[in-house]
């Protein structure tokens, strides 16, 4: 038996024990690694290439801006790289948020908007709101604030003493319905449920809800059935409480329109974006916000008291300024919408394997869940690691996908997230369809459901 192939470098890795190939370069929608393996990068990394690897325009608006000033920071000066993209973010947001703030990672952003709202509060006279209710079955960062607000249990369990306990709602989880309904009988009792848990908090007590406008990491592609968001939408204005959308995965493109939360036509009160606005070409994040959270800083104290080393980062900033202008030059948030819908209906195939108990998504932001046995939707021991047996065998064969786990219970639960880049073609779904369709039937027989 061979034995299992190891980095053997000073890298400290996610998982030490596993191999992982040396990328050399990319192009397009492809990665290849030192050996001159080529991978078809189906979930854009971690839903974070939309436009696609190896764009000259952004490699070039990096040069540009590098022989200019690649760091000035935030408490001393303000750059035109950084307004140039504050106004693009603006133009492409809905409308009434007029503010962006800049930082360098998803869960420095998703704390920022906490804080924000946070002091926001403060300013506007009402110290007591201070909670901020986020949902089960969600995810929205790995710094202890932001893991908090995660309702993953996995994720969360070894760091449990170190948190902030946060109330926490049901997810809007129609293939499994917190409440045991069939579509038919759904009042949007998980809506609704915001409602019961504000009201148990006091509403006194309530800052913030936040919320995926389409769960990605921790359960693949949940779309909310319609009316969701508006009765949310609803609740939190009657309560005086802010919506804070968590875009890190949706936004800029990646489920057909320029924000998740737009399928709705909801406009929250903050917007936090990251992944897709840079297409990885640099770290940038940023917090989109109407402007009466920002005037009462601004007509109050005067200061908002945050702030991180790289934030309003001038590179950063002319980067991702140029990849919103090839998002917008070639028109790929709407080629994001009909290559999702060649995808969605490309994948419908692979129900022919046993195990694919939902496919669902919007744009090319598409999810599969397994389930061992599909009439009743029992999911897999988690000692099987069906999630991660499934995404191994498509990256051997040059596909690379997006696994995750729990989603069924935070436990329990297997699924599988593709997001490839928006520039995809028909001709290059279909042979992302392929390699999935290959690889479940390998897996099937490994796992005794062939």
């Amino acid at each position: 038996m061979t034995a299992p192939r190891r980095n053997n470098d000073h890298v400290f890795y996610r998982s030490p024990r596993k191999f992982y190939p040396t990328a050399e370069r990319a192009e397009g929608i492809y990665i290849y690694d030192a050996e001159g393996k080529r991978y078809l990068d189906g979930s854009g990394g971690a839903v974070v290439v939309g436009i696609g690897h190896g764009v000259k325009e952004v490699s070039e608006a990096m040069t540009r801006q590098a022989s200019r000033i690649a760091f000035a920071h935030g408490s001393q000066f303000t750059t035109e790289a950084a307004i140039e993209l504050a106004s693009k973010l603006v133009r492409f947001a809905p409308g009434g948020l007029t503010k962006v703030y800049f930082l360098s990672g998803g869960s420095e952003a998703i704390e920022t908007a906490i804080k924000m709202a946070r002091q926001y509060q403060i300013e506007r006279g009402k110290p007591s709101k201070y909670k901020v209710i986020s949902r089960w079955t969600s995810y929205h960062g790995n710094t202890l604030g932001a893991l908090a607000l995660s309702g993953h249990t996995g994720r969360r369990r070894h760091y449990l003493p170190l948190m902030q306990h946060t109330p926490h709602i049901a997810p809007a989880y129609c293939y499994r319905c917190p409440f045991g309904l069939l579509p038919e009988q759904c009042s949007l009792e998980c809506a609704h449920d915001l409602e019961k848990t504000i009201l148990y908090e006091g509403p006194d007590s309530v800052s913030a809800f936040l919320a995926e406008p389409i769960v990605g990491a921790t359960a693949g592609a949940l779309v909310p059935r319609d009316g969701y968001f508006q009765k949310i939408k609803e609740i939190c204005d009657r309560y005086d409480v802010l919506l804070i959308s968590d875009e890190v995965m949706t936004g800029m493109g990646r489920t057909g329109k320029n924000f998740g939360m737009d399928h709705w036509n909801v406009v929250p009160d903050m917007i936090v974006v990251g992944k897709g606005l840079s297409s990885g070409y640099t770290p940038i994040y940023s917090v989109i916000v109407k402007a009466a959270i920002h005037d009462a800083i601004k007509e109050g104290s005067g200061t908002f008291v945050h702030g991180h080393t790289y934030s309003q980062n001038p590179l950063s900033s002319a980067v991702a300024s140029a990849v919103m202008d090839y998002l917008t030059k070639h028109d790929l948030v709407k080629k994001s919408a009909q290559m999702g819908q060649y995808l969605l209906e490309a994948l419908q195939r692979l129900y022919r394997h046993a195990f694919a108990g939902d496919i669902r998504g919007r744009g090319l932001f598409a999810g599969i869940e397994f389930v061992k046995d599909r009439k009743t939707k029992a999911p897999f021991d988690p000692k099987v690691k069906l999630n991660a047996l499934i995404a191994n065998r498509a990256f051997e064969k040059g596909l690379i996908t997006y696994p995750g786990g729990g989603g069924a219970d935070g436990v329990n639960g297997d699924h599988l997230l593709l997001a490839p880049p928006l520039i995809i073609t028909e001709k290059e779904i279909d042979t992302m369809v392929s390699i999935l369709d290959e690889t479940f039937a390998d897996v099937s027989r490994e796992v005794g459901k062939a």
